[in-house]
């Protein structure tokens, strides 16, 4: 979003004309690097505004945290609108919005000075209210740029700033888009919805993309499209390089779904399962090439057996053993409620007689408790923890291309070992277990070994 004024070139309007700039709705997240300053970085977890004020021990630390917000809001807007008047117009935006978070801020904690009420219990609420500031502020901006540009642009704002909560997200959208006619006009959507239930309860920073299904769903779009800055791709070229990596053109749900499970999210799965269920294909493109097709996501088979992408990330291995465990049930739904309860996200599993090792995508700092809870569950237990790597083969349908030994064989090949390997009866993706340190030339090994050697795919993707 933070390249929203080459967008309109290309996106918004590029070679469109008249009818054909409409029956398209946007759905915009944030501009780059503000939500992180509202909430708290994703990578690094320095403190934003929300972090700041859950902590806070005086209010200098918020209060300036939000100031730098809107001092970020200002430059970036500044780098999109040239129009003095639509400069302006966003200053205005920005302050009104502003204020008024830092009121409801100041307003919260002084109701929570008196021993009725707790801050704690307000805390989703806030982070909620902070989030839906950059998604309103970049789709104000973004309407702006659009009507100077001669788009009949129109902000919808699902926020909820200063409107009634108590609505389902069906009821929040159906309501904006009441009154809109999309085949005359352009309505820029927020990502965020503010909705009774509370999209970031469940979803978190995932939310814009359950928006942008919902809304799709409750429209009857022909398709759904999620402009990137890449393509959707054989595998990452950072690490194979930018000259052999395949645009996949053509997947499935099942496909997306596996590379969630990767850390490698196409869409979120809820969201996938949302254009699942509605029957509205999903299609991923680049935003900066707008005359290509990009990849389109349904629901239908492969033609033919292949591989489409090779991807990993790093785990930790949690290996639960007990001699007595043969034959006992009720280990596996003990580990599994831990886990549970500790928010640990679970990548895979395998087992045998008397040991459960899971494979997490998880701390160390919080694989340490867990391993305390189970201990006390099972004190005869051996319980450890590894830092591991896992790389996946991914299809989808991988039967008969012996990907399990093929797989293999290209690790050793690299001179290489797997510490473990597995493929399932559905036969989408094949997993392999690694050091961590040797992720990566695994990952370059296969993608040789499976998608290179291959004829030649019809587009190469950066």
């Amino acid at each position: 979003m933070s390249r929203v004024n080459e967008l309109k070139d290309t996106l918004f309007i590029g070679s469109r004309e008249r009818d054909d700039l409409y029956g398209r709705v946007f759905v915009v997240s944030a501009f780059g690097g503000i939500t992180n300053l509202l909430l708290e970085h994703k990578k690094t977890g320095e403190p934003g505004v929300y972090a700041l004020f859950s902590n806070a021990d005086t209010d200098h630390g918020w209060h300036e945290a939000l100031t730098r917000v809107e001092d970020a809001m200002h430059k970036l807007q500044r780098e999109v609108l040239t129009h003095p008047a639509d400069i302006e117009q966003a200053d205005s935006f920005v302050a009104e919005r502003i204020l008024g978070a830092r009121n409801c801020l100041i307003d919260l904690q002084r109701l929570c000075t008196y021993g009725h009420f707790r801050l704690s219990e307000h805390m989703l609420q806030i982070r909620e209210l902070l989030s839906g500031l950059g998604e309103a502020h970049s789709a104000f901006v973004t309407t702006l740029l659009l009507h100077r540009a001669g788009v009949n642009a129109r902000f919808v704002d699902l926020s909820g700033w200063r409107d009634e909560g108590d609505v389902t997200l069906e009821e929040r959208i159906s309501k904006a888009m009441n009154n809109i006619d999309p085949h005359t006009e352009m309505p820029i959507v927020t990502g965020y919805a503010q909705c009774a239930k509370g999209l970031m309860r469940e979803f978190d920073r995932g939310y814009s993309e359950v928006t942008f299904s919902k809304l799709a769903a409750l429209t009857g779009a022909r398709e759904a499209i999620i402009h990137k800055e890449f393509h959707l791709s054989s595998c990452d070229p950072k690490i194979v390089g930018e000259g052999v990596v395949c645009k996949l053109g053509r997947t499935n749900y099942d496909v997306a779904d596996q590379l969630s499970n990767m850390g490698m999210e196409a869409i979120h799965p809820q969201a996938a399962k949302t254009l699942r269920q509605a029957d509205v294909p999903l299609r991923v493109t680049n935003a900066f090439e707008p005359d290509d097709s990009g990849t389109l996501i349904d629901d239908q088979p492969a033609d033919v057996p292949a591989v489409e992408i090779v991807t990993g990330l790093d785990i930790v291995s949690l290996e639960v053993f007990e001699q007595d465990m043969v034959g006992v049930k009720g280990y596996d739904a003990t580990i599994l409620e831990i886990l549970t309860r500790h928010d640990v996200r679970i990548v895979s599993k395998v087992s045998n007689a008397n040991t459960i090792t899971h494979y997490l995508d998880s701390s160390l700092k919080t694989m340490r408790r867990v391993e305390k809870d189970i201990a006390k569950a099972f004190p005869a237990a051996e319980i450890s923890t590894r830092t591991l790597a896992m790389a996946s083969v991914i299809g989808r349908d991988l039967s008969g291309l012996s990907v399990l030994t093929r797989g293999l064989v290209a690790i050793a090949d690299a001179g290489l070992s797997a510490i473990g390997a597995s493929q399932g009866p559905r036969n989408v993706d094949v997993q392999f277990i690694l050091d961590r340190d040797a992720l990566q030339p695994a990952i370059k090994a296969m993608h040789s070994a499976f998608i290179e050697t291959n004829e030649p795919c019809l587009t190469r993707a950066a």
